[in-house]
């Protein structure tokens, strides 16, 4: 089966080749893109594949920005970080989903389930577009339990100036100090303000408050000067250039 993977976390994408391996699942990569902007130029220059694996956070916005600019008629599986509340919509109109960290079985069941589907349906643009109608984002919260010595405390998120992931582990910082987050960067920005995060790069989430300066970087991305930085340095990815000046823009 002639597959395309749009993800972009490479460990994420690593990781479900890895498992389709070991479910013997017999296809051809026709490759792999990280950006809803790369995703719509591939998808009107190359003929339709037999499956997508789409996830919905990708390097410069939700994945559903890609419908808005072409038609994709070629079934999908989407992985996700959204909580069960977020995908109902999937379950309403029979999209395969598959929620992250991917598990073997269950991505055994999705492709068993779309195989069965292939024979007589497929997923058309109005289906698509019906799941667009339907999908909400959780309801964004107001404070994020977090580390504290052994136990946890509840920490207000208008107090957070970044969050970023390191060494496997995900850290918020507030103006006075860091805590250990229980929970990945795509499963924080979830449920966080959009008008109030941002992910500039694969490990990194800043705060528009935090924002202070920009300056051109090397290969067209931004260096940013952040409150409280300590010794990071925070790079605008230069797929998520545009998108970033625009977000802060608006």
């Amino acid at each position: 089966m002639r597959i395309l993977i749009i993800e972009d976390e490479a460990r994420a994408a690593n990781q479900l080749k890895r498992l389709l391996g070991k479910i013997s699942f017999a296809y051809e990569l026709l490759g792999e893109i990280d950006s809803v902007e790369e995703a719509v130029s591939w998808l009107k220059t190359h003929p339709a594949p037999e499956l997508i694996f789409l996830d919905i956070q990708l390097a410069d916005g939700l994945s559903f920005e890609i419908f808005k600019h072409v038609e994709v008629t070629s079934p999908i599986i989407f992985t996700t970080a959204f909580d069960e509340y977020a995908i109902q919509a999937f379950k309403v109109n029979s999209i395969d989903y598959l929620l992250k960290p991917v598990r073997e079985n269950d991505l055994a069941q999705a492709i068993k389930k779309l195989q069965s589907r292939q024979q007589s349906e497929q997923i058309s643009p109005a289906l698509i577009q019906s799941l667009l109608s339907n999908l909400q984002r959780p309801t964004q919260r107001t404070s994020i339990l977090v580390k504290e010595g052994r136990g946890h405390i509840h920490l207000g998120m208008d107090d957070i100036v970044y969050a970023y992931a390191e060494d496997g582990l995900c850290f918020v910082r507030t103006a006075k100090r860091r805590f250990i987050l229980n929970e990945t960067l795509e499963q924080f920005l979830t449920s966080a303000d959009p008008q109030q995060f941002f992910q500039i790069n694969r490990s990194q989430v800043v705060s528009r408050s935090a924002v202070l300066r920009l300056e051109p970087y090397f290969n067209h991305r931004v260096l940013l000067t952040i409150a409280q930085a300590e010794e990071q340095k925070f790079i605008v990815s230069r797929k998520r250039t545009m998108a970033f000046k625009a977000w802060l823009n608006s």
